[in-house]
């Protein structure tokens, strides 16, 4: 394994990326929703990485409450990543899953708990046999509500991991940076390839309620 695939990089050593985003469509291949603003008003962002995020769109846009989902990069370096750059370990960014709810038809504390069931969040910089920086585990959070619940609820499900006999959480809890989206190809993928590779999976330790 490269080391360079499982250690992020330096600012200095990320590349550059380009000024312009890259295309997605307007509307969601699935139900029809936007992906782009304007978004309808009372709607809250999500955003979170959990490994490959074919997977883990799929995961939250069947949610009752869950307006609509697109899937991107986020926290790393290099502007408007292409999958191929991410892929390389030179640009820090990991996959993820943004999504817009309403918060009172789901809470975000129910999120977190398909986030956290959903994966192996003890697992560094992989996922099952998906290794590699990008497919670490993350909770990007908007705005100190978001921030403390998560926080807890990694605490919550540490404990169950702990009783379950898993080692400690590598999952990174921290305000939500910058989002870019992904290739218009990876939207919605296993909707348009339902046989696609999924590599996705929870380990059968259920989040406390």
């Amino acid at each position: 394994m490269s080391h360079h695939k499982i250690e992020l990089p330096t600012p200095e050593e990320a590349l550059p990326g380009r000024a312009v985003p890259l295309h997605v469509p307007e509307f969601h291949h699935v139900h029809g929703a936007r992906m782009r603003p304007p978004f309808p008003e009372g709607l809250e962002y999500a955003l979170f990485g959990l490994g490959c995020f074919w997977g883990a769109e799929k995961r939250f846009w069947a949610l009752a409450g869950v307006y609509t989902t697109m899937v991107g990069y986020a926290g790393g370096w290099t502007r408007n990543p292409t999958y191929e750059e991410i892929c390389s370990g030179y640009t820090g960014h990991t996959e993820v899953v943004r999504l817009l709810f309403d918060p009172s038809k789901v809470s975000y504390q129910q999120l977190l708990s398909q986030f956290w069931e959903a994966h192996n969040p003890t697992q560094g910089m992989r996922q099952g046999n998906d290794i590699g920086t990008q497919y670490r585990s993350a909770i990007y959070t908007f705005g100190a509500e978001q921030q403390t619940l998560a926080l807890a609820s990694r605490e919550r499900y540490q404990a169950a991991l702990a009783a379950a006999g898993y080692g400690p959480i590598t999952t990174e809890i921290v305000d939500a940076p910058e989002f870019y989206y992904a290739e218009e190809y990876h939207q919605q993928y296993l909707a348009k390839h339902p046989a696609g590779y999924c590599g996705l999976g929870g380990i059968g330790v259920n989040y406390p309620t």
